[in-house]
């Protein structure tokens, strides 16, 4: 898979498969931080060459699947600074503005404790990526539509939990689905976060990167 340019290390790849919808959040403010987080710089997915090629195979199993049916990245990579952005928000207790949209039930410490926040990311190591499925607009082909999952990316409750029983059937089912995809191209969830995939032969099992989204 060629890189659009030459920022990246070797290893790693831009996610430009025209086919996936990039959001990638923490480039934005509409994130539970409310700003965006230090080290990314652009609205760019960027995964590891492995992670990379598997996430197209989902998607090429989702057009045979479900037609009209586009993968939504919300991150890929992630660097240790913005890691450690975030453990450093955990312990102000004045930043609160994303706690109705994202973390309504908790308080700020809580998502440290539970797991929700850790002193280091999966994501840091280049092969876990946070996503949903969309259905492409009937009436506008640049409008995607997100399928129901019962709670949105990043929202710290237990009704975010893959198999938390406490959201709808057509969520449950939709939930499935894209699990189902992810693990047939060799991810693994984690279970406390519906959108969370791993590769399971991730090729950097122990590196922690801190090179910048841009």
């Amino acid at each position: 898979m060629p890189k659009t340019h030459d920022l990246l290390p070797e290893g790693f790849t831009y996610i430009t498969d025209p086919r996936i919808v990039l959001s990638i959040d923490y480039a934005t403010s509409h994130n539970f931080i409310g700003r965006p987080i230090t080290g990314y710089e652009k609205i760019v997915g960027i995964l590891s060459d492995a992670a990379a090629t598997a996430l197209i195979k989902v998607q090429d199993a989702l057009d045979v699947m479900m037609p009209g049916h586009h993968l939504k990245i919300f991150d890929g990579y992630r660097p240790t600074q913005a890691v450690f952005d975030f453990v450093q928000w955990s312990k102000d207790p004045h930043a609160q503005q994303g706690k109705l949209e994202y973390y309504p039930h908790l308080d700020k410490p809580d998502l440290f404790k539970l797991g929700y926040i850790g002193s280091q990311s999966t994501h840091s190591r280049g092969s876990t990526v946070d996503l949903t499925i969309t259905q492409q607009s009937k009436d506008n082909s640049n409008e995607f539509i997100e399928l129901d999952m019962g709670t949105r990316f990043d929202f710290f409750d237990e009704t975010a939990n893959t198999d938390s029983p406490n959201v709808s059937s057509k969520a449950k089912e939709n939930r499935a689905l894209l699990k189902r995809l992810m693990e047939e191209q060799g991810f693994e969830n984690f279970p406390m976060e519906w959108w969370h995939f791993t590769l399971k032969d991730e090729p950097y099992p122990d590196a922690y990167f801190d090179f910048v989204v841009r």
